[in-house]
């Protein structure tokens, strides 16, 4: 699949599962974006697609599609970790993680690659999370990130803190349980 497909999937999956909180069906959704059901279902099967038509549909479920910093700190000197991490950054990488997401674009959205392979593999050694699935993300996200070394060195430039992190973590999810 294009990269350019799958952000539009990952979009296009976000405003839905957005619609579904809200209890707004696909017919009703599509009618109160002002588009055909028809066009809403074929949506998923394009390469691309208008920005109205993907503004429309944010709007009806009380968001709005644009750009976002997707790393709202200033990066280190080389670009590969942000220079350090507000409670909203780290709220997002939290949720992010919680979630159980493991397409590699939604994770690209959230940081720079190396960064966020790195906060991959440190999830990975969590037990309540599927270590392989998670170290094989970190390695699409960058490669060689699984390394000893290379986790080593992130663990050296990282903002975030495995010892903060993942008691945060794991109290999230106790609390979703």
């Amino acid at each position: 699949m294009e990269k350019s497909t799958t952000e539009l999937l990952v979009i296009l999956d976000a405003l839905y599962r957005k619609a579904l909180e809200l209890g707004i069906t696909h017919t009703q959704w599509a009618a109160r974006a002002g588009i055909r059901k028809e066009t809403l279902s074929r949506l998923r099967g394009r390469r691309s697609c208008d920005f109205a038509t993907l503004q429309s549909l944010a709007v009806v479920v009380g968001t709005n599609v644009g750009l976002i910093d997707a790393n709202p700190s200033k990066r280190t000197q080389d670009g590969q970790c942000p220079a350090q991490v507000d409670r909203e950054y780290e709220e997002r990488l939290l949720d992010l993680c919680a979630s159980g997401d493991l397409e590699p674009a939604r994770w690209r959205l959230c940081g720079p690659p190396f960064f966020m392979a790195g906060l991959a593999v440190m999830v990975a050694s969590v037990p309540e999370f599927d270590r392989r699935s998670l170290l094989d993300l970190a390695e699409t996200l960058h490669a060689g990130s699984s390394q000893v070394g290379v986790f080593s060195l992130w663990l050296q430039r990282s903002p975030i803190r495995p010892s903060r992190f993942l008691p945060m973590l794991l109290t999230g999810l106790r609390r979703a349980a």
